[in-house]
């Protein structure tokens, strides 16, 4: 989950969109540019001037609007919607006004890196943004509403009968349900969610691009890539090669798992070669494999010699005691202890007596030192592992907490998800020894390994060509390179491409597919989460390098040791004040991102999976 404090800055998406009105890019920008010019001149003075004005302003409101969004977030009311909806139309309100200004200041000769780098990040703080010229943010606005009203209350329909979102992607998980059913709820919502959604989803591609030629960039796709202190095309090239230092793994993943669809199906079904039928991998987007596990796990697969909900109980651990166990960890590693106000604020328990956001997120409420985390706790393993993720936000947040306000978020937007994923990791069953939650003798053997990476595998590798694709789908839209007119099977070829998966049915030239994933209509930038699927790897794999770990990898425990945590906290306290590949330097002594450590970790399971593979045809 995003760290709610760095959300409220970078989720101008959702707040632009459900509240800026005219004002925001019509009245308001052109008396503060006008008032900004004559106390801020445009020389390189005048601009770091300005930029020390609006973090002034914007750290200032930040905390206002961080205790505001905390309340209506554990205590959901009309009133404190209404006070949060408010907070929300004035950043955005800010927002727009300062990308703008930071626009013009970006064009004065003589800047220094800093200050280009700060006008960059304020240009590329609003996640679409609206031409200046009248009646354009609220045509935008409009759309973008619409947009997001449609999804909401999107239906398929199962046997005939209306199934909303949430209940949908449930029984797509169901290995209950026949292929016929599947059928009908794929083509169902892709219909009814994602077709009527074509014409406005272009009209706001055009508007969005338009707004993103006045701060400065190609198009809209470029603004989104300029983010990674490097150019746009750079860092397409560079998240290209990532994807072709993993792809060998989903290749070998993809053809197991055809071969079990094929046999739990039939040829009429799922054929033993070439792309899988969509539906079948237990996911509305085929983007992450787990709910069929079942399906394809090796024989004898599922008992691992534990059961890590099983040692909770045991252990008598309530949600308090789950949260201490966490911090732990990083107290091992030499991490200073959370402070009070932490367990005195912290949502942990999900309250009798009112509606709140159960959904977990990490909270540094004034970017300073009050931290909280936002859970319902369970005592069972998947909250075990969450509170260890949230945790990793919190103390990534606190590490940079000294630095200027624009600096106070992750190196770049993978990095604070991988942080927490890559602790997640780290509950091994040698971790489990360590905090006297497994006995040694029950630690499992190397013969279950397989079945443990290969239900990790499920989520973690098989969601990787659907992060790369989701963006580069739109930036081709973006950039013209998609035309309209190929609107819908330009989004289908690549998912052919880079998944090898194809819809169930034929699809209409005429429809528009991708609108039923929510990051579309929604306009999230959807390349961070493929960044944090490797990302978390590439820092485990440095932790257990710098712990001299000499066994499996995905074995590796760097519990306890304190140079993991002085490398980690020397990479965690830079925040985004140094280009990202500073920061990874810091940690893991390269300058790349890469899935290397990703194809190590799961190296076992690809040579298992290429003795399985032996005699299929391979891709698609």
């Amino acid at each position: 989950m995003k760290p709610a404090a760095t959300a409220l800055r970078c989720a101008a998406a959702a707040l632009a969109i459900a509240f800026a009105a005219p004002l925001a890019a019509e009245e308001a920008a052109a008396p503060a540019a006008t008032a900004s010019a004559a106390t801020y001149p445009e020389t390189p003075e005048g601009a770091k001037a300005w930029l020390a004005m609006v973090e002034a302003d914007l750290a200032a409101f930040a905390t206002e609007f961080a205790h505001v969004s905390w309340i209506n977030a554990t205590y959901i009311t009309h009133d404190t919607d209404t006070l949060a909806a408010r907070y929300g139309a004035e950043l955005t309100v800010k927002q727009v006004g300062y990308a703008g200004e930071a626009a013009r200041y970006a064009r004065v000769a003589g800047l220094d890196a800093e200050t280009r780098r700060k006008l960059d990040m304020l240009r590329n703080s609003i996640s679409l943004p609206a031409p200046s010229r009248a009646g354009a943010a609220q045509e935008l606005n409009d759309i973008a509403t619409r947009l997001g009203s449609a999804y909401g209350r999107g239906k398929g329909t199962l046997n005939g009968q209306p199934i909303n979102g949430s209940d949908i992607e449930a029984e797509m998980g169901n290995l209950e349900r026949t292929p016929d059913e599947l059928k009908e709820m794929w083509v169902s919502w892709h219909d009814n969610v994602g077709a009527p959604m074509r014409k406005d989803y272009t009209r706001m591609t055009a508007l969005a691009n338009e707004g993103a030629k006045e701060l400065g960039f190609a198009d809209f796709g470029a603004m989104w890539r300029s983010g990674y202190d490097m150019p746009p095309e750079q860092f397409a090239a560079e998240t290209e090669r990532m994807w072709q230092e993993v792809k060998p793994l989903y290749i070998a993943l993809h053809t197991y798992v055809r071969r079990k669809l094929n046999e739990k199906y039939g040829d009429a079904v799922q054929p033993r070669t070439g792309p899988i039928r969509a539906d079948l991998l237990g996911n509305m987007w085929a983007q992450e494999w787990g709910n069929i596990y079942p399906l394809v796990a090796p024989q004898g697969a599922g008992d691992i010699g534990y059961d890590l909900t099983d040692l909770i109980v045991k252990k008598n651990l309530d949600a308090l005691g789950m949260v201490k166990v966490g911090e732990q960890f990083f107290s091992s590693l030499g991490f200073a202890p959370l402070p009070a106000t932490f367990y005195e604020r912290s949502q942990f328990l999900k309250p009798a007596d009112r509606e709140v956001v159960c959904h977990a997120s990490a909270w540094n409420i004034d970017n300073v030192d009050d931290l909280r985390i936002k859970m319902c706790i369970k005592p069972n393993a998947d909250d075990f592992i969450t509170i260890h993720h949230e945790l990793g936000h919190n103390y990534y947040q606190r590490a940079y907490n000294q630095k200027d306000y624009l600096y106070l978020t992750g190196a770049n937007d993978g990095f604070h998800e991988a942080i927490g994923d890559m602790i997640a990791l780290s509950i091994t069953p040698e971790y489990l020894v360590q905090i006297d939650m497994l006995a040694a003798e029950d630690v499992p053997s190397a013969d279950k390994d397989i079945g443990l990476l290969l239900r990790q595998a499920m989520d973690k590798v098989a969601f990787l060509p659907f992060g790369l694709l989701l963006d580069r789908y739109r930036w081709g839209l973006y950039d013209g390179s998609i035309p309209e007119a190929a609107t819908n099977t330009a989004w289908n070829d690549l998912r052919r491409e880079y998944q090898g998966v194809v819809p169930p049915a034929p699809r209409s030239a005429e429809g528009f597919d991708a609108g039923a994933k929510y990051h579309i209509p929604g306009n999230v930038s959807y390349t961070r989460y493929f960044l944090a699927r490797l990302l978390q790897f590439q820092f485990y794999k440095a932790a257990c390098d710098t712990a001299g770990w000499e066994g499996p990898l995905h074995r590796c425990s760097f519990y306890g040791n304190k140079e993991v945590g002085a490398k980690l906290n020397a990479m965690l306290e830079m925040g985004a004040s140094k280009p990202w590949p500073d920061a990874l330097e810091a940690f893991t002594g390269e300058r790349q991102m890469s899935g290397k450590a990703m194809a190590e970790y799961f190296a076992p399971l690809k040579k298992w999976l290429d003795e399985q593979n032996k005699g299929e045809k391979a891709g698609w």
